[in-house]
């Protein structure tokens, strides 16, 4: 079969998607992409040896109207492009991931009965796949709640979201050996996401003494390239504390440094709690609070809700509140261990092989 993937805009569209090719590709299938061509979806596709090609797609300022104007020429030209193209791969069916790029993707699948397959990484249902969700063949999603925004949930399925098998692959003694980590000490990974974090960097910064008080514990800490000056100036670790407190601006192997570690503080992102719950990692989730519909705080609440993790929100991670909850992970094995259990009941580990299951059957119904 050929197999269209489409979407872009994050890497939380993206990665998925990636995973799914994986699984695809070794089922022996053909697999193509459809982005934006300045995306990072053009880079990490092509990364990762995948046909890519590029059409047009953009949204609209909601504060100045007219912009939709250009937003909808955009997704017509961009819809008469994907028509031809179509013609010339022939797929068996499209499955999107999200995105603007998406949904001139499908509407030329659809006006060619193409079948169509959603998959919604996120606990609130973007734009674009709700559009799309509307018919299309199969709704595949990460979150049961977020089926709340179709009137006919028949075509809904939960598969969890994808994670790339070299994330599960990861084992945790090369993640210590890459990082020059003890076996039997204790980690603590501290990441805000691909940009940083800055509450959560400074909360974490406030507690240098406490955490380094810990005996045999290390601080892995992705603070986002932005912010690794002010922190590393905030900080203003020794060379003795340095062997402790690793900083890193960017970690681009973030598969072996998850596996490393014992316990996370982090955003509440699709993508970061997809491999944090693969990996069945004790977490502290502190949701970015300007995410579309507030949907990292719906993500993290179905991880509380399963005892996977605490929450905390982003305007009290300064407080206390964020100490208490972050040293009784450190300090207590217990509430490690409980966590641990927990995060197995998502299943994330097999997403990518039941997603694509989902995308074969709605193929094989066309």
């Amino acid at each position: 079969m050929v197999i269209v993937l489409s979407g872009g805009g994050t890497a939380g569209h993206i990665n998925p998607a990636l995973a799914v090719a994986e699984v695809l590709e070794s089922r022996g299938h053909t697999v193509l992409f459809a982005g934006t061509p300045q995306g990072v979806e053009a880079r990490l596709v092509r990364e990762a040896g995948i046909p890519f090609t590029a059409f047009e797609a953009a949204g609209f300022d909601r504060s100045h109207p007219a912009s939709i104007i250009g937003a909808v020429a955009k997704i017509l030209k961009s819809t008469r492009a994907a028509k031809k193209w179509f013609a010339d791969v022939k797929p068996d069916v499209v499955v999107g991931f999200g995105g603007y790029v998406s949904i001139p993707v499908g509407r030329a699948a659809e006006m060619l009965n193409i079948p169509v397959v959603v998959h919604e990484q996120n606990s609130v249902m973007g734009m674009a796949n709700k559009y799309l969700g509307k018919r299309a063949r199969a709704v595949a999603l990460t979150y049961e709640v977020a089926a709340s925004a179709l009137e006919d949930a028949s075509r809904v399925v939960v598969t969890g979201n994808p994670v790339r098998a070299s994330v599960l692959a990861a084992k945790r003694s090369d993640g210590r050996e890459m990082l020059g980590i003890p076996e039997d000490a204790l980690m603590l990974l501290v990441f805000g996401g691909s940009l940083g974090a800055r509450h959560i960097n400074t909360a974490v910064c406030a507690l240098k003494e406490r955490l380094l008080a810990v005996e045999n514990l290390y601080v892995v800490h992705v603070t986002g390239p932005k912010e690794l000056e002010a922190v590393e100036a905030k900080l203003a670790l020794s060379d003795e504390e340095k062997r402790r407190w690793m900083l890193f601006g960017y970690q681009d192997r973030m598969g072996e440094t998850l596996a490393a570690c014992d316990m996370v503080v982090s955003r509440a992102g699709a993508t970061s709690l997809a491999e944090i719950s693969a990996l069945h990692i004790p977490a502290m989730l502190v949701p970015f609070p300007f995410a579309t519909e507030d949907h990292q705080t719906t993500n993290a609440k179905a991880y509380v809700a399963g005892k996977a993790a605490y929450m905390l929100p982003d305007d009290q991670v300064e407080g206390d509140r964020f100490a208490e909850l972050l040293f009784s992970m450190i300090e207590d094995e217990t509430v490690r261990e409980r966590m641990r259990e927990a995060s197995k009941a998502f299943k994330t580990k097999d997403a990518a092989t039941r997603l694509a299951d989902v995308v074969i059957a709605a193929a094989e119904k066309r």
